[in-house]
């Protein structure tokens, strides 16, 4: 079967300019997501058999799968219950020993296989008097110029769709590969090749490997492409945002930042000082903020997210700080209000099932929206849950956007809160890096800040387990700590 010209580029390629694919099997291979030749040799096996060794039929057990090879030398349907049930099977001999095949109302299997057919199974024995699978993997063996693809090699296992043979598509792929394999480029820039495989030759044994340790190179080859790939998207999509961002200018002017410090029983530690350093550098540059804040627990994330929203409450814009949980939001709430009440800043909460800017409003007798009652007095923190960024909720002249445990949120939730200002600055926390959020940082999506200090006299952290039966004991500790915790800003040096 010739394939394509090979000096077209195997992503400007469709499976549909290859010859002897028709309707069926295009439509199998769009259910795989394959549409081009590039799609075709990224399609990776979910798994190897080695083919240059099999188990004997006799050395089968039921707690290992593996590959064995026979030839069927009976086989037959079984229906029963009237024929709404049936059970095909055929038996496999491999000289010494025989192995029963067994497929549970599947009766369309009976015409993929033929007495005298040599056959590869893959599986786990069900029972051992008679040896027995059901439903194994099966690959009749043929003969012809190709046999080579699939047997006496580590053969590739891919994922399947309805109808699409295994050892077609494995054909297909072989020849893809080789009519298109001079024409692999490197990306840019390419990794250091003393160390991988160069693309080609890892696409090559991703697909048929010499040896399976082959496959493991290949693997890590591809994803570091895929890395090197997103890296460089990441950063083009930054470099964007910032030509056509303007940073709203919301530096501050320490009017509330001095009596806050002053109020608090403690100094902030050297390390909250420098991250702090590092925001405020942001919130006046030319560009918005787009910073992650990391930090243990109790090591003052809150308290600088506290001089952040003071920084763009100084300089006249409103501030959102978004929590997961309504138990978080209502923490927040009541921590912020003891804290910048008697600064002059209103708080507000807006969760799912308490909206304490409405009841005040509504108690007045006033149904203007909010856009208009605070559109003169923008010295307003807004904290929430995901009601904050609703269609009915308006956020006047909105500064900044805090998010607190920023990795229960995803990244459309974040961009639609974000989406209702023009541009505001952008501060997320979290005291629990996932992959997704030091992707998000080492991709360049976000920049970094690091509390990696504690604040003094900080008590020593422990995390236990208890059972349902000790329920009663946990919520007496909690109430007892509760009772003897003092209250207002002074009790947050672990803030």
């Amino acid at each position: 079967m010739a394939l394509p010209d090979s000096k077209i580029q195997p992503r400007q390629t469709p499976v549909t300019a290859f010859p002897g694919i028709g309707a069926t099997r295009l439509e199998q291979l769009a259910r795989l997501d394959i549409f081009t030749a590039e799609d075709l040799l990224l399609h990776r096996p979910r798994r190897y058999e080695d083919r240059r060794h099999f188990r004997a039929i006799a050395e089968l057990t039921r707690d290992e799968a593996a590959t064995a090879r026979g030839t069927i030398v009976a086989q037959g349907l079984k229906r029963f219950r009237g024929g709404k049930k049936s059970v095909f099977e055929f038996v496999l001999d491999d000289g010494m020993a025989r192995l029963h095949c067994r497929w549970w109302n599947l009766p369309f299997m009976e015409k993929y296989f033929a007495v005298g057919d040599e056959v590869f199974v893959f599986g786990k024995l069900v029972e051992t008097k008679p040896r027995t699978m059901d439903h194994p993997e099966t690959e009749v063996i043929e003969g012809g110029g190709e046999s080579f693809i699939h047997i006496n090699r580590i053969a590739p296992i891919y994922p399947l769709t309805e109808g699409l043979p295994q050892r077609w598509l494995r054909g297909l792929i072989w020849r893809t590969l080789e009519q298109f394999e001079p024409q692999i480029v490197e990306p840019n820039p390419a990794p250091d090749l003393k160390i991988f495989p160069s693309r080609a030759n890892a696409v090559r044994m991703l697909h048929f490997p010499e040896e399976l340790t082959d496959v493991d190179m290949a693997r890590r080859r591809l994803a570091l492409d895929e890395f090197i790939a997103l890296q460089r998207e990441v950063r083009l999509r930054r470099k964007k945002f910032e030509a056509k961002a303007q940073g709203l200018p919301c530096g501050g002017d320490n009017r509330l930042m001095k009596p806050f410090l002053a109020r608090l029983a403690f100094k902030l530690t050297l390390a909250q000082t420098t991250v702090l350093r590092e925001i405020r550098a942001d919130m006046g540059g030319a560009h918005p903020m787009r910073r992650l804040l990391q930090g243990d627990v109790g090591s003052g994330k809150t308290v600088v997210a506290a001089c952040t929203a003071l920084m763009a409450l100084e300089s006249g814009f409103t501030v959102a700080l978004m929590a997961p949980t309504e138990i978080l939001a209502e923490q927040h709430f009541h921590n912020f209000q003891k804290w910048f009440e008697p600064l002059g800043v209103r708080v507000e909460l807006q969760t799912g099932s308490r909206k304490t800017a409405e009841g005040r409003e509504s108690g007045i007798g006033n149904q203007t929206r909010l856009r208009s009652t605070f559109g003169t007095r923008p010295s307003t923190l807004f904290v929430g849950t995901h009601a904050l960024f609703t269609s009915g909720f308006d956020l006047p002249k909105l500064g900044l956007v805090i998010i607190d445990e920023q990795h229960k949120f995803g990244v459309a939730q974040r961009e639609q809160l974000v989406r209702k200002g023009n541009y505001p600055h952008l501060l997320v926390m979290t005291a629990t890096p996932i992959p997704r959020t030091l992707g998000l940082t080492l991709y360049g999506d976000l920049d970094v800040s690091v509390i990696d200090e504690l604040p003094a006299g900080r008590g020593l952290v422990r995390t236990v387990v208890r059972g349902i039966d000790k329920h009663p004991q946990v919520w007496e500790f909690v109430r007892e700590n509760a009772r003897s915790r003092p209250s207002g800003p002074d009790c947050c040096t672990g803030a």
